[in-house]
């Protein structure tokens, strides 16, 4: 009897963070596929804000949106900025996204000359969301509703805010920066 009781609890234990071994303590904790099927870590975009953003080639959000998130990963990087837009295809609202992987990139890159990473297509709300953001929706109790969710972290992968796409990537940049500069005070400080 105590032996079944053991085995149920260490079955249990990672759904309530108990020796768990895959314990995530930021967005930049998981490990995603990029557009080519290639498994890479998000740790090497910690010490950088992000707007981590689901996108869809066929959404009334697309034109507006992918416009802006390129304008502001130029300008940003060209000043040398700690920041990154991270882009996740995904297909589950509307459908407006029932491309696969290599055609989104072109897509982005032809249409947009978008320079930020698009990761492979994924799941970001319900059961089946990827992990990394079922973390986001963890933190934030808010998942995405719609294509164009947006999700500010702070260098560390911490959840700063989140917007839905009727707020234009124009109308957080204010509060991109201040978070962009509140990480290099923390940097100056150590």
């Amino acid at each position: 009897m105590a032996r079944e009781v053991l085995r149920v609890l260490v079955l249990l234990a990672p759904l309530f963070g108990v020796f768990s071994e895959n314990k995530h303590n930021g967005f930049y904790d998981y490990n995603v596929k990029t557009f080519d099927g290639e498994t890479v870590s998000l740790k090497k975009y910690i010490g950088k804000v992000s707007l981590v953003v689901n996108v869809a080639s066929e959404c009334g959000y697309t034109d507006e949106h992918y416009k802006e998130l390129t304008a502001l990963q130029n300008e940003l990087v060209q000043k040398e900025q700690p920041f990154t837009v991270l882009a996740f295809p995904c297909n589950q609202f509307g459908e407006q996204e029932p491309h696969d992987n290599h055609y989104i990139q072109e897509f982005a890159s032809s249409e947009y000359k978008a320079s930020f990473p698009i990761f492979a297509k994924i799941d970001v709300r319900d059961r089946d969301a990827h992990p990394a953001y079922e973390f986001l929706r963890r933190s934030t109790g808010q998942e995405p509703q719609w294509n164009f969710w947006k999700y500010l972290l702070d260098g560390s992968g911490n959840v700063i805010n989140e917007w839905g796409p009727s707020i234009s990537v124009s109308q957080v940049k204010d509060e991109i920066l201040k978070a962009i500069q509140k990480l290099k005070n923390t940097h100056a400080e150590l």
